[in-house]
């Protein structure tokens, strides 16, 4: 499997080496056209299971107040998890969530990246809203591998703090900011679908 960032890399190189190698050695255009279409094939491959992996997580989180969206070669889950105001403790409620979406991924998508957003609303000063959002990711990162059961080596938390263009409802803070209090789910990277497949739905639990 060739990730976007290898294939963005894949194509200038093999021009690059066709043009130097062009004095000593001929490419053939069966050649050429071969590789391209390897390209192309892990490509679509990808996009795949990027698109199955989408269409999982819509059935499975249809009944918990999450947004799933596809962009860019990843699929976000936005929502995922919220926070009383300066808090960091994951909440009951949205357990259930957090433990569906470690389903899917270790079932079907075990080889998948997976980034945990940390958000605060704008109380407080900007690092302390940094230092916040980081707790909460790293809170949610650290219940996905310990509860959920996902790799500590495939889940990285980040913190963006208060950051206004992230903000759910820009300049909302304490009972009003509540949305703004979360953590967010990013699959950078779908992997190679488990055994059972990436078509069919995880097994509910």
């Amino acid at each position: 499997m060739i990730s976007s960032t290898m294939r963005k890399v894949s194509v200038p190189l093999f021009f690059a080496a066709v043009t130097l190698g062009g004095c000593t050695h001929y490419v053939k255009q069966t050649d050429f056209d071969s590789a391209i279409a390897e390209l192309r094939a892990n490509d679509q491959k990808q996009q795949q299971q990027l698109d199955s992996l989408t269409q999982e997580m819509q059935q499975r989180f249809a009944k918990y107040d999450a947004q799933i969206a596809e962009m860019g070669g990843r699929v976000r889950v936005d929502t995922a998890a919220h926070f009383a105001f300066n808090d960091t403790a994951v909440r009951d409620e949205d357990k259930p969530l957090l433990d569906d979406f470690a389903k899917v991924i270790s079932s079907h998508y075990p080889g998948a990246m997976i980034t945990v957003e940390g958000f605060a609303d704008p109380a407080g000063s900007t690092g302390y809203n940094r230092r916040l959002g980081a707790k909460r990711a790293a809170a949610v990162r650290d219940y996905l591998v310990g509860t959920g059961g996902l790799s500590a080596d495939r889940l990285r938390a980040v913190s963006y703090g208060e950051d206004t263009n992230r903000q759910v409802d820009r300049g909302q803070s304490r009972d009003a900011g509540a949305p703004n209090r979360r953590v967010t789910l990013v699959v950078d990277f779908a992997g190679s679908a488990g055994a059972a497949g990436a078509g069919e739905p995880a097994s509910a639990g």
